[in-house]
């Protein structure tokens, strides 16, 4: 199956371009990073991915999630989990009295709250408490946000996304604010999630590239530089050019590092 089928795309603010002839597939079990600077594109690709933006009509184009070019989006993001630090803001500024339990609860609902009209049913209860028991985070059941530690909230957030099984997850620079055991932690997780699901990962972090993701594509001032194999991407003249910046690639027990070179 084919979860993302771009072709020939071109994505616009106020009439100038800011990612152009994009063309790029991912197929299932295909766990792929993305990798670009800031102001790369990165963040304009993963809303056409969510189908919050739209690209530019022209003929020869194509854009297809799952063998579709139209999608309810709430459907669609019920296939397609997207974990954004913009997500797990909204959680801490809006509800943090709400504990690990109804975090994921409300991911049936997509919704930050927990409210009285929403029917919570034991199909509900169950699945949440699966999903809990599958990351290994029973602990937070009765933790609130207003105590949990930046991990703690980001797993939360993860087995929200997660009640709906779905295909496949896109993970944005999931690691900031982490320090290095939780870092080390949540790429574990990530991990244990790539053997049941599809795992996009967009960073600009090379460690959290984990051993599982065989696909990388390197985005350079809105358009994709290369795409391929990590071994071969990951070096240092590409992403040299990538970054526009000397740098030198290591490997250091299956994680890449990452260091400039002066």
């Amino acid at each position: 199956m084919e979860i993302i089928c771009f072709e020939h795309l071109n994505v616009a603010y106020a009439e100038q371009n800011v990612l152009h002839d994009i063309c790029l597939c991912i197929t299932e079990g295909q766990h792929t990073a993305i990798l670009g600077a800031n102001g790369s594109g990165k963040s304009t690709l993963l809303k056409l991915f969510s189908n919050d933006i739209y690209p530019r009509f022209h003929e020869g184009m194509r854009k297809e999630v799952f063998g579709k070019s139209i999608w309810d989006i709430w459907e669609l993001k019920r296939h397609l989990g997207i974990i954004t630090n913009d997500l797990h803001y909204q959680f801490t500024e809006r509800a943090s009295f709400l504990n690990g339990f109804e975090v994921v609860l409300s991911g049936f609902f997509s919704s930050f709250h927990i409210y009285e009209h929403q029917e919570l049913l034991p199909l509900h209860v169950n699945k949440a408490q699966e999903v809990l028991h599958f990351l290994g985070i029973e602990h937070l059941h009765h933790k609130k946000i207003s105590e949990m530690s930046t991990g703690e909230i980001r797993k939360c957030i993860i087995a929200r996304s997660l009640v709906h099984d779905p295909k496949a997850m896109i993970l944005d620079e999931p690691t900031v604010g982490l320090d290095i055991k939780a870092q080390l932690e949540f790429v574990a997780l990530l991990r244990k999630i790539a053997s049941q699901r599809t795992i996009i990962l967009i960073t600009h972090h090379l460690e959290e590239i984990f051993e599982e993701i065989s696909n990388v594509v390197l985005l350079k001032e809105g358009r994709i530089y290369k795409q391929g194999e990590k071994e071969a991407l990951l070096s240092d003249e590409h992403l040299s050019t990538t970054f526009g910046v000397p740098l030198h690639v290591s490997v250091q027990n299956g994680r890449y590092v990452i260091e400039s070179v002066r």
